[in-house]
């Protein structure tokens, strides 16, 4: 089980006091006093100016820039505060007399008072570097985030005219030789796109949103191909909902069709499955066309180039595809990326 990040003044505390520690055994080390004396008003007199400088440093600093030059007070007066602060506390829970010992050996608090304004400073700006680390790198992410969107999208822009040219040129050529199922083909398109144009413009969609798109496109190709075009679409009801980027497994469906099903005289078959291997969700169009003969030379197509790229841009080197050509002929495309609930 994963555990919960730790707060972050949390987490500045805890390294305070780990230095803390360091500093009494320092100090026992040199020989001033026990490791336990040295230990209590370590941690009191650190502890103070930490939280000191800490909360003061969140209640006078709104906008980093144009106040961040509060610090050259905050930093000094929190360290002379939380000094006495937390002197008179670790004597208190000692038994001690912090002021009589102030005045018996006024050098060594002035050493300690600056070895603590030393500390004081260092953490300072240890904690704030990596702040503003932390900020840069959130927002360097944020940033990388909205570019994959929009790159994603703009994507997505460029293979809807794509599919929608190449119904449209079948289309031209059906109206030409089959006036009725010309008919029919529009009748389909119509839906399909008024499916597409209601379909919220976001980068991903349920995996089921797929599936219903791949069914509403080969019934629109089917209509063009008559009985040369078979298909089955396999989604198990557990992966329904998981989230993939839209317009994935069309680009595929469509090569299948244009490379694979339409140069084979008698068509043939596709399949489209989806399931879960190896905590990735693997996505394939298999075909039973021409294989990968009736591919572009150079291996690549529009779809598949963008495929590839939509793949890149969302999953990194996390996601891959795979165009295999099958031995009893025909082309499988295999997509794998990790799942995301």
């Amino acid at each position: 089980m994963r555990l919960p990040p730790i707060p972050p003044m949390l987490l500045r505390a805890l390294q305070t006091a780990a230095l803390n520690t360091l500093i009494a055994l320092t100090l026992t080390l040199s020989g001033l006093h026990g490791f336990l004396q040295n230990l209590i008003y370590s941690q009191c007199i650190g502890l103070s100016i930490w939280a000191l400088i800490d909360f003061s440093r969140l209640w006078l600093i709104r906008n980093w820039r144009a106040q961040r030059r509060w610090l050259i007070l905050i930093v000094p007066a929190s360290v002379a505060l939380g000094y006495a602060l937390g002197t008179l506390v670790a004597a208190w829970l000692l038994g001690e007399d912090a002021i009589a010992f102030t005045f018996a050996a006024p050098r060594t608090v002035l050493s300690l008072l600056a070895m603590s304004l030393v500390a004081g400073t260092v953490l300072t700006y240890y904690f704030l570097s990596r702040e503003q680390l932390n900020e840069a790198r959130a927002r360097a992410e944020s940033l990388q985030r909205q570019a994959a969107e929009s790159q994603l999208r703009l994507l997505q822009t460029q293979l809807e005219p794509h599919m929608l040219f190449n119904t449209l040129a079948n289309l031209r050529v059906l109206i030409d030789t089959d006036a009725a199922r010309a008919t029919a083909m529009l009748d389909r398109l119509i839906a399909y796109l008024r499916a597409t144009l209601q379909a919220s413009r976001t980068p991903t969609h349920p995996l089921q949103a797929e599936f219903d798109r791949l069914q509403d496109y080969l019934a629109l190709m089917a209509v063009r191909m008559g009985p040369r075009l078979a298909y089955t679409l396999d989604l198990p009801a557990e992966l329904a909902t998981l989230p993939v980027p839209t317009l994935l497994l069309q680009p595929l469906v469509e090569n299948s069709i244009k490379h694979g099903l339409e140069p084979k005289i008698e068509g043939g078959r596709i399949s489209v499955s989806a399931r879960r291997e190896q905590g990735a969700l693997l996505l394939e169009v298999a075909d039973t066309g021409v294989g990968l003969m009736g591919a572009p030379e150079d291996g690549q197509s529009f779809g598949l180039a963008q495929v590839r790229e939509r793949l890149a841009t969302a999953y990194g080197s996390q996601a891959a595809i795979d165009l295999i050509a099958e031995p009893a002929g025909g082309t499988r495309a295999s997509i794998r990326f990790p799942l995301q609930p």
